[in-house]
């Protein structure tokens, strides 16, 4: 694979790269920095999860003019989240330049963002309705941009945006250069290659083979506020060696590993906040089996080698099949099998079957463990955990003492005191995890033919056949409006924090 920096790339965006933990150009990535950066109009035909956002972050990021106050840059993405998610990449691609970058979108007060459009932000994301009520208020001023893109081109058509788009896009200068990202080539799409684009050039990328075979997949549907207990309740039940817990946000991350070390599993969280450094210390511990748990954003998680992970949970569903494709692939290595298991709000049902379809694989339905099948759980591994000392047979020092014990209690009271003393019992101590509100509702692509805007309405999870137990120990195994402003937390302001 290409480096970045074989892609004649400015030092300070290398290093921001680097800052992230890029160093290998992903394919997108490749075909399209370079002709981004000498200008071209480029259609890019990839799914998300390939990489998408720097391949146009970066171009946009070396062509800012950080002096000039205008508008240089507009990427137009269809839902809020997306729009969050990219201006915090391409702030942090742009860390060194200190570029700034606004996120606009349904849902948040508009006050708000015209006051933060005064502070002259140079690089703007938003979703349709929103960019074009800023236009027709004068509010968002275009007249300068020398860069477009459309994120997602064909997920705008599906939402019925297409419109919105060509009126934003007659708002912007002829003179400039247009990106198009699109999974699908629907004519609409083409259509407006055909009108807005100038001799684009194409970069096709296949998708990324969906191979999950040797881990067994499974889904927990479960409210947000119930998720916390029920993955406590797993970790009891399954005893992973390793585990890795996959959370959408840094505050997510933060807010779960400290929750399950008070709850008194040994785990830490990474994120794209932390240093190298303590980065490089978690995953240290955690491959030397002095973390049992390794909670982590899919940004940091990025070129994670490690071996031997038993178990992974999707605490959040991701927005897409590749991440968690990505994500579950981190166990059932080298042979072995292993176990995924996937938190899925009734809300985000319409995301499972995405996967599913991807995958070519149904999750199967898991029936939370209750409380005294996670005391089970944990009494089976004091059970191995004694039984495990007394085959090394290191116990000379400790026989005297056994036997006096054995004078004064009954030998199996002496075993059961033992097992209690060794048992971690489930643990109801209050913690803190903030509620995140579920993504955004979205269509399997096999209701997409319908016509309609609205969201994903299926909620089929009790449809499937046997709901198994959770039991076996390790390694068993609606509107434009509503879809850009479905849920909270983001930021309009020039620091997007999707990730906190």
């Amino acid at each position: 694979m290409t480096k970045f920096s074989e892609l004649n790339i400015s030092e300070l965006t290398q290093n921001a790269l680097s800052r992230m933990g890029f160093e290998e150009a992903t394919p997108i990535q490749e075909g399209t920095i370079t002709l981004g950066m000498e200008g071209r109009d480029i259609i890019g035909q990839a799914q998300t999860g390939t990489g998408k956002t720097a391949a146009f972050g970066v171009p946009i990021i070396e062509k800012v003019d950080t002096s000039n106050k205008a508008v240089q840059a507009l990427v137009i993405a269809p839902t809020r989240e997306l729009a969050i998610q990219v201006s915090e990449e391409i702030y942090r691609i742009g860390y060194g330049k200190r570029a700034r970058v606004l996120s606009v979108y349904g849902g948040q007060e508009i006050g708000r963002q015209i006051r933060a459009l005064r502070n002259n932000p140079q690089i703007i994301v938003g979703t349709p309705g929103r960019l074009l009520d800023h236009i027709k208020r004068k509010t968002l001023k275009l007249d300068h941009v020398k860069t477009l893109v459309l994120d997602e081109a064909d997920e705008m058509l599906n939402m019925g945006f297409i419109e919105d788009i060509n009126a934003i896009m007659a708002s912007v200068p002829d003179e400039r250069q247009t990106l198009l990202f699109s999974a699908t080539m629907p004519a609409p799409i083409r259509k407006i290659a055909e009108t807005f684009m100038n001799n684009p050039e194409i970069v096709k990328i296949k998708s990324k083979a969906m191979t999950v075979e040797n881990i067994d997949q499974y889904f927990v549907k479960a409210q947000e506020r119930e998720k916390f207990d029920i993955l406590s309740r797993l970790l009891n039940v399954h005893q992973p060696e390793l585990a890795i817990v996959f959370g959408r946000t840094k505050r997510r991350v933060d807010e779960l590993a400290h929750a399950l070390s008070i709850r008194g599993y040994l785990a830490e969280g990474i994120h794209g906040d932390l240093t190298q450094a303590k980065r490089m210390s978690v995953l240290r511990q955690f491959k030397d089996n002095k973390i049992d748990v390794l909670v982590a954003t899919d940004v940091a998680a990025r070129g994670l080698d490690i071996s031997g992970v038993t178990h992974v949970y999707n605490f959040d569903i991701p927005q897409d099949p590749e991440s968690y494709v990505h994500r579950i692939g981190r166990t059932g290595r080298a042979g072995k099998s292993g176990m995924a298991i996937t938190f899925v709000t009734p809300r985000e049902m319409g995301y499972l079957r995405i996967v599913e379809e991807t995958t070519k694989k149904r999750m199967t339905p898991l029936v939370p463990p209750s409380s005294d099948e996670a005391l089970i759980g944990q009494q089976r591994l004091a059970v191995e955990q004694l039984t495990e000392i007394i085959k090394k047979n290191e116990l000379n020092e400790y026989m005297q003492l056994a036997a006096e014990m054995l004078e004064n209690f009954d030998a199996t009271e002496v075993v059961a005191a033992a097992l209690k003393n060794m048992t971690r019992e489930p643990d109801d101590t209050p913690v803190k995890i903030t509620e995140e509100r579920p993504l955004p509702m979205r269509r399997s692509s096999q209701n997409r033919g319908s016509g309609g805007r609205g969201g994903y309405r299926g909620n089929r999870g009790n449809q499937r056949g046997g709901r198994p137990s959770s039991r076996g120990g390790r390694g068993s195994g609606g509107s434009r409006r509503g879809r850009e402003g479905g849920s909270r937390g983001g930021s309009s302001r020039s620091r997007s924090r999707s990730e906190r």
